[in-house]
C-alpha cells in the first residue's frame, strides 16, 4: 500500500504565525490566555494547553486584569480591543494580515458608504465574521448561502465582501445574481477578499483526491475551511472520510486499497497527518506479523 501526505495541506500562514507567537510567549513561563480556540483543531489545541495556554471566551475576558491575551488569526471586533485597554490587558495580536486588511476595507466602506448595505458572504457566528461585522457597529448583513442573497434590498447600493476562506465559485455565483437584480439606479461593488492561499487549495486537493483509492481528510469538525475542502474531496472521490485523529481510522476502509491519500485543512498540523500515516503503517505491520 502506498500512502501519500498532500504537500499543499496543513497550516496556512496565518495559523502558523498565531501558533509561533503562542509558543514564544509560553516559552517564557508566563501565563498566556487565548480568546477562543487558537485553531479549529482540537488535537492542536490540546497540545498547546499542555504547554500552558489557557483558552477563554469573551465573558471571561471582561473579568481579567493585567494579563496577556493572544488574539488568534481570525481577528476580533473593535470592542475586544476596547475591553483590553480598559482592563490593562496586553494583547498579543496574531490576526492574519489578510483578515486585518479585510477588516480595514470594510470599516472604511462602512464609514463612507452612506445608504448602502455592507454585505458579507460568510458563516454567521464564525469568529472571523464576527470581527468583520464589528467593523460596521454590527450593521453589516451576513449571507451564508445562495438563497440568502434573494432577501437583499436591490433598490439600494450593495457592497459585497467575503469571509477569507469561502468557496470562490459560490462567491462568483452571488456576484452574478446581484448584478442581474440590482436596480439601475443603485451601485453594486464586489471585492475580491478570498485568501488565495486557501482558494488555491481547492483545485490542488481535488487533483490529489482523484489520484488515490482512499482519502483521509484530517480536520477539526469546527473548521469552516475544513468542511469546504472535505466536500471538494468527496465530490471527486466518494471514498473520502473526514477524521480528527488517527484512532478514528476504520480498518475496514483499508481493505483492497492500493493507495491512500492523507490531506487536511488550513488548521491541520502536519504532525497530525504524519501520525495518521504512522497509524496505518503500524496496523499493516501487525496484520502481516
Amino acid at each position: 500500500m502506498q500512502i501519500e501526505i498532500d504537500s499543499s495541506s496543513g497550516f496556512c500562514f496565518g495559523v502558523t504565525t498565531a501558533i509561533r507567537k503562542a509558543e514564544e510567549e509560553l516559552a517564557s513561563g508566563q501565563t498566556l490566555y487565548c480568546l477562543g480556540d487558537i485553531v479549529h483543531n482540537s488535537i492542536e489545541v490540546e497540545r498547546l494547553h499542555a504547554k500552558g495556554l489557557v483558552t477563554i471566551n469573551h465573558d471571561q475576558l471582561r473579568e481579567l486584569r493585567g494579563v496577556k491575551v493572544l488574539l488568534r488569526a481570525h481577528g476580533e471586533p473593535p470592542e475586544t480591543y476596547e475591553i483590553a485597554r480598559n482592563n490593562n490587558i496586553e494583547i498579543i495580536d496574531a490576526t492574519c494580515p489578510v483578515v486585518l486588511q479585510l477588516q480595514r476595507r470594510i470599516k472604511k466602506q462602512w464609514e463612507n458608504g452612506g445608504e448602502g448595505s455592507v454585505v458579507i458572504f460568510g458563516k454567521n457566528g464564525h469568529a472571523e465574521v464576527l470581527g468583520l461585522v464589528g467593523q460596521t457597529q454590527g450593521k453589516a448583513i451576513v449571507i451564508e448561502n445562495f438563497d440568502d442573497v434573494k432577501s437583499l434590498d436591490f433598490a439600494h447600493d450593495i457592497y459585497l465582501y467575503s469571509q477569507t476562506t469561502k468557496n470562490i465559485d459560490e462567491y462568483h455565483r452571488l456576484i452574478d445574481y446581484i448584478q442581474h437584480h440590482i436596480s439601475s439606479e443603485a451601485t453594486f461593488k464586489s471585492f475580491d477578499t478570498i485568501c488565495r492561499q486557501v482558494a488555491s487549495r481547492m483545485p490542488n486537493i481535488a487533483a490529489f483526491a482523484r489520484r488515490h483509492d482512499l482519502i483521509l481528510f484530517v480536520s477539526g469538525r469546527k473548521s469552516s475551511n475544513g468542511r469546504v475542502l472535505f466536500h471538494e474531496c468527496l465530490s471527486v472521490n466518494p471514498n473520502s472520510h473526514q477524521i480528527e485523529r488517527p484512532e478514528e481510522i476504520n480498518p475496514e476502509w483499508l481493505k483492497d486499497i492500493q493507495t491512500v491519500g492523507i490531506c487536511g485543512a488550513t488548521s491541520t498540523p502536519l504532525w497530525l497527518m504524519e501520525q495518521c500515516r504512522d497509524h496505518i503503517e503500524e496496523a499493516l505491520s501487525r496484520s502481516l506479523a
